[in-house]
């Protein structure tokens, strides 16, 4: 498969998991379906960084997606503020731009840039917590909503959709991207521990330790996706980037508006 064939089955995947989520009365195998649409976004970014031919481009692109996304979700939010109904934080793009941050940080091999990022991590965290829980900016239902916007905006890769381990996951695949062998071991190692997390932690996942396990109790059924990657054949195919990157947000905000209306005042599921 090329990373386009790739791509379009992640998306309808993704697209099955968003229907699921914001939709009300969906069966939960909609969701289950989705749980192969990360794993297949992070291998196909993983590749487009390998074979980009202007990574800066690359990082820019992902960068300003990443907080259009953010602007989007913060003008959803303000427009439906206070209908009680679940704030919309959904932005992957950001995820997707800090697995290629570091790797670009790695690939110079100079430790000042990595302990840079490092402090700035920090310092990042702190001025968004401290924004979004003691100030309480942007005035979100919760304080973890309001944290998701400012980490995506300064790239904290802790305040970002799906926490840290998705990003770690990237990080471990692009090592290990010429041995398929090694890419079972990293995509069964996560798998393994989302399905071991959730059986011994699951009921304690909730208020701010979401950010760290931001993940429902099937993530491991993204094991489902290692086939479909397995059978890589290492060309590019039809590309269409552009078509991936508008329809990403187009089919949130029109899923996102269409649960409203189905449901009223009330509150999306979590999950």
């Amino acid at each position: 498969m090329s990373t386009t064939t790739l791509k379009v089955i992640a998306l309808i995947a993704m697209a099955f998991d968003h229907i699921g989520f914001f939709i009300p009365g969906t069966p939960e195998w909609f969701r289950w379906i989705g749980r192969i649409a990360v794993p297949i976004f992070i291998f196909t970014l993983v590749i487009g960084f390998q074979y980009t031919s202007n990574r800066r481009s690359y990082l820019t692109r992902l960068y300003l997606f990443s907080l259009g996304m953010a602007f989007i979700n913060l003008l959803i939010n303000y427009i439906f503020r206070g209908l009680s109904i679940e704030d919309l934080t959904t932005n992957f793009f950001a995820p997707l731009f800090l697995i290629a941050l570091i790797l670009t940080l790695l690939e110079k091999r100079q430790t000042k840039l990595v302990l840079y990022f490092c402090i700035w991590q920090v310092v990042t965290f702190i001025l968004s917590v401290f924004l979004a829980d003691v100030i309480g900016f942007p005035n979100f239902n919760t304080p973890v909503a309001n944290g998701h916007i400012w980490g995506s905006i300064l790239g904290n890769i802790v305040l970002v959709e799906g926490g840290p381990l998705p990003i770690v996951m990237g990080v471990l695949l692009y090592k290990v991207l010429n041995s398929k062998i090694n890419i079972v071991m990293v995509y069964a190692l996560f798998s393994i521990g989302f399905f071991c997390a959730s059986y011994k932690w699951g009921h304690l996942i909730n208020g701010w330790n979401t950010l760290v396990f931001a993940f429902p109790s099937f993530q491991w059924m993204m094991i489902a996706s290692l086939p479909l990657i397995l059978l890589y054949n290492n060309k590019k195919g039809a590309g269409m980037k552009y078509f991936f990157y508008i329809f990403y947000p187009v089919h949130i905000i029109i899923l996102y508006v269409i649960g409203y209306y189905l449901t009223g005042p009330s509150t999306f599921i979590t999950e």
